[in-house]
Parts: structure tokens; sequence; C-alpha cells
């Protein structure tokens, strides 16, 4: 991963996904934030069901697209975190970097994903599409 990539994994904030969707199949790109806590990069949202999520549940491989300050598709994988004691302690890490979330919603209802970045060769490729899943 060279130096800009790094860089726009440490202070960027806003990307693109591209992940597959579970019943048709075809490559779903949507515009989301990423968030940083604990040296980990994580995916959420707000509190309710988010087709992005039901899709990397489904499918984990996906493409992480950066487009701020550095432009860059990384091949990436999702794991959900599920257990509530895990959830409450990363939600709280990323709550404490300035969002004013209601921290037992989000705990409760919120989809939340780790980030692994991976080969090249798992992850879609293609960088059509939009919608949900």
């Amino acid at each position: 991963m060279d130096d800009a990539i790094r860089r726009a994994l440490g202070c960027d904030r806003t990307i693109d996904i591209t992940t597959v969707g579970r019943t048709s199949g075809q490559p779903r790109r949507i515009e989301t934030w990423f968030y940083r806590s604990g040296g980990q990069i994580y995916l959420t949202g707000s509190p309710g069901r988010r087709d992005w999520y039901a899709n990397l549940v489904a499918t984990p491989a996906f493409t992480f697209h950066l487009k701020e300050s550095a432009t860059a598709d990384l091949p990436a994988r999702a794991t959900a975190i599920t257990n509530p004691e895990a959830r409450r302690a990363i939600l709280a890490g990323i709550r404490e970097m300035g969002e004013g979330w209601d921290l037992e919603a989000w705990v409760a209802g919120s989809p939340l994903v780790a980030v692994a970045f991976t080969d090249q060769d798992e992850a879609p490729t293609t960088s059509a599409g939009t919608g949900s899943g």
C-alpha cells in the first residue's frame, strides 16, 4: 500500500463501496463514510436496515473506493460485528470522535462491519451499478 493511500485511510472520511447485491448478484455502488477506531477501519450507519450491510453479510468481498485526498479501488473484506459488547466498545470509540449518537440505539440497531484489505482477485472489479441489493 503506497503512502498516499495510507494517508487517505488516516484522514479521509467519504468513500464509495461496491458490494454484490445479495439477490441480484449485480454490483451495487454507494457513497458512505468510514470510521477509524483502535487502528481498525469500520463501516457503520444510523440504526435501521441497510442494503449495503445485507449485501456484505451475504458476500463479504467488496471494493473500498477512496475518492478524497487519493483515488484508489481497494479490494476488501467485511466482517460483521454482532457481539453487543464488541459493538458497544467500537461504537463508543467512534462516537468519541465527535458524532453525537445515542450509543445504545446504535449498539442495538446499526450496521457495523470491520474492513480488512485483501488481494486484488477477491473483490468485485467493476465500478458500475447503483442502488440496493
